[in-house]
């Protein structure tokens, strides 16, 4: 199901937030698309939180501490290079400006993967209650996505968190472990989660965590 705003009515923070609560979420057809849709999907894509999927070798490459991961340290040239990196999006300027503003306000986040100091992947999402809404997230190296991934969950599981909403399902989100709940049970789990009182890491607390002390935090399906 999709709605369109065509820029008649001004979209500010709270609306984004009210449509999150209710299971809503807006995307643009294309970056230069200047209009908003709104969309709530008969079937929905989420991570369980004690199901996410780690391979025996990323599991190796994450101990190996190969990458450095940050914490809402670079929002912005993580939504930049969510949009440019990998063509054709639906990251549109005023989502980008939105979530710029949500950020700002603390509710929306990113996760930050760097290798010799280079931001090499990422992704950034949206946490209300004790649910994270998963936007966006790119690579320019191998894996570098999944490794924000599985710090992103380790945060989530430690900060008390109980739903992760990934919006689809893609063949790349199944093999970590994503499954697809229809839109009945997944407005269940949302109202559950929105009753949970759940905190997502300060932004001081932004010093290094091992790869074995984040592979500690998950409980992974191998």
């Amino acid at each position: 199901m999709s709605r369109r705003n065509q820029g008649f009515t001004k979209i500010t923070t709270e609306m984004v937030l009210r449509a999150y609560s209710i299971g809503i979420f807006p995307m643009a057809e294309t970056a230069d698309d200047p209009s908003i849709h709104w969309i709530e999907p008969k079937r929905r894509g989420i991570i369980p939180l004690d199901g996410l999927h780690v391979s025996r070798s990323l599991a190796k490459l994450i101990r190996s501490d190969r990458f450095q991961v940050a914490i809402d340290t670079d929002f912005q040239s993580v939504i930049e290079a969510c949009a440019t990196t990998h063509g054709s999006t639906w990251i549109n300027l005023p989502i980008r400006s939105l979530f710029s503003e949500l950020f700002e306000k603390g509710h929306v986040h990113s996760v930050e993967v760097y290798e010799k100091n280079q931001l090499v992947g990422g992704l950034y999402g949206l946490a209300l209650g004790g649910a994270f809404f998963g936007e966006s997230m790119f690579h320019t190296v191998t894996n570098a996505s999944k490794v924000a991934l599985v710090h992103l969950v380790a945060r989530l599981n430690a900060g008390g968190f109980c739903l992760l909403d990934t919006q689809f399902l893609t063949p790349h989100l199944a093999t970590l472990g994503a499954i697809e709940i229809d839109r009945l049970e997944y407005k269940s789990l949302l109202a559950n989660a929105l009753s949970v009182t759940a905190e997502f890491p300060l932004r001081s607390e932004r010093e290094p965590i091992s790869g074995e002390d984040v592979l500690k935090q998950i409980n992974p399906q191998n």
